[in-house]
Parts: structure tokens; C-alpha cells; sequence
């Protein structure tokens, strides 16, 4: 499996970062959506992790609702029981499933994550030190160009992390620091600045909204390492799994 960014549509929009969210080891896409949001997740994910169709707290916004990285996944005080138990018998048992109350529950807009590192809204509740446990990562108060929704406006991995064209050099070199890796500015759909809403990425593949243009495109593939790699170690051994699970 080649490392690729591939344009995506939910219904007749190219918000793919509202309707899904994309980890290592699991995919939550919402219920509801078109055949072919659907059929470009599953062609590309569907015999290396599982694709989980859900929805939070009855709702379709999954991607915008949820925080999470290889090791957790939080999820709101709205997700029903009924939602929390299709979720955790979906995931992998390695990630832990936690749901918060928080007051700032819409967790893909106001938590910026990869595996080590998460950067959260300035006024997120003291439930931060939740946030720590269940991620495993360090957990730092931050804005992105002064943006506080600090998940909307930058999408991060263990190989790259894009933020919003109007990020300042000085604030880049610092969020560059705090994540330890390389940081460029960019967009997405043509230009819009709300990186979250139209991009999701993992270490391997990262899928963005259909009007993303060549251009970006490039600029994503460049940012997370994407462009022509081989597949990671991860990839290789989800796949090893899965053969030893169906033998």
C-alpha cells in the first residue's frame, strides 16, 4: 500500500474532517453519509483497520466530537451507552475509550493530538489531566494564529503538522518545538483555513475534502511524508494481524 492523499466528499460538501476521524489502528466515519464517502474510506483502509460507522450522541459530526490518538479516544457526555459499547467493541482493545464531561465537549475543535503531544483550547476545564491519561501524550494550553478552536485550524501526526496560513513564523518555530516535528502552513477546498473541517490524516494516508487542489495536495503530501513511501512498519503489521486473526 503506497502512501496517497485522495479527495473526498460527505453528501455534497468536502468537510471530511467533520464526518470522520482517522487513527492508526481504527477509522470512525458517521452514518449516513453517501456510497462513495463511504467506498473511498473502505478501498484505501478497509484489510488494514476497521472502519467504525457510528454516530455521537446521535449526531453525524463524529469527526468534529472526537479526540483521540493510537492509544485513546475521547468522546463526549452525549455519547449514549449504545453508542459507547458499538465504539469499544469496533476499536482495537489497545485503545481506551473514555467519555468526559467537559464544557468544551466538541473535542475535534478544541484538541490538536498525535501520539505524544496534545495542544488544547486555553479555557478547556481541569479535566485536562484526562486528556494526558487516556492519550498518554504531554498536554499543553495553546492558540494557532490566535485561533483558540486549536483543532480546527491545524491537523497534526507523527510526521508532520499543517496549521493555517496567518500562523506567524514565530508562533510556527513554536509549535514546531512543542511537537518535535516539521510544521507547514497550508489550506484546504481552495483555500479555506479550517484544516480540521476538510483534512484527516495518519502517519500513512491522509484523505481531504474533493476541492482541495493540486497545489494543496502537494503541500499535504509533502507535510506528513506521504509521496511516494512505502508502507510504514505500522501498516505491516496491522496486516500481519489481521492474517494471523483469520488463519
Amino acid at each position: 500500500m503506497r502512501e496517497i492523499s485522495i479527495g473526498a466528499q460527505f453528501e455534497n460538501g468536502g468537510e471530511v474532517g467533520v464526518f470522520a476521524k482517522l487513527m492508526h489502528s481504527y477509522c470512525l466515519v458517521a452514518l449516513g453519509g453517501s456510497a462513495n464517502f463511504y467506498s473511498t474510506f473502505e478501498s484505501e483502509l478497509g484489510d488494514v483497520i476497521p472502519i467504525v460507522h457510528i454516530t455521537i450522541g446521535g449526531t453525524r459530526i463524529v469527526g468534529r466530537l472526537t479526540a483521540g490518538n493510537r492509544y485513546g479516544l475521547l468522546v463526549p457526555a452525549s455519547t449514549t451507552d449504545q453508542e459507547l459499547q458499538h465504539i469499544r467493541n469496533a476499536l482495537p482493545d489497545s485503545v481506551a475509550i473514555q467519555r468526559v464531561e467537559q464544557r468544551l465537549s466538541v473535542f475535534g475543535n478544541v484538541i490538536a493530538c498525535n501520539d505524544y503531544v496534545a495542544l488544547v483550547h486555553p479555557d478547556t476545564d481541569h479535566e485536562t489531566e484526562i486528556i494526558a491519561d487516556v492519550l498518554k501524550v504531554q498536554v499543553f494550553r495553546q492558540t494557532v494564529a490566535d485561533n483558540v478552536l486549536v483543532g480546527s485550524y491545524c491537523v497534526i501526526t507523527n510526521q508532520g503538522n499543517l496549521v493555517q496560513p496567518k500562523t506567524s513564523f514565530q508562533a510556527q518555530d513554536e509549535l514546531s518545538s512543542l511537537f518535535q516535528v516539521p510544521l507547514v502552513a497550508g489550506s484546504v477546498n481552495r483555500g479555506s483555513d479550517v484544516l480540521g473541517a476538510g483534512l484527516v490524516a495518519n502517519d500513512w494516508c491522509a484523505f481531504t475534502g474533493y476541492e482541495t487542489t493540486a497545489t494543496e495536495i502537494s503541500v499535504i503530501e509533502a507535510t506528513f511524508k506521504l509521496e511516494g513511501q512505502e508502507p510504514t512498519a505500522i501498516v505491516q503489521e496491522m496486516r500481519d494481524a489481521l492474517i494471523d486473526n483469520m488463519a
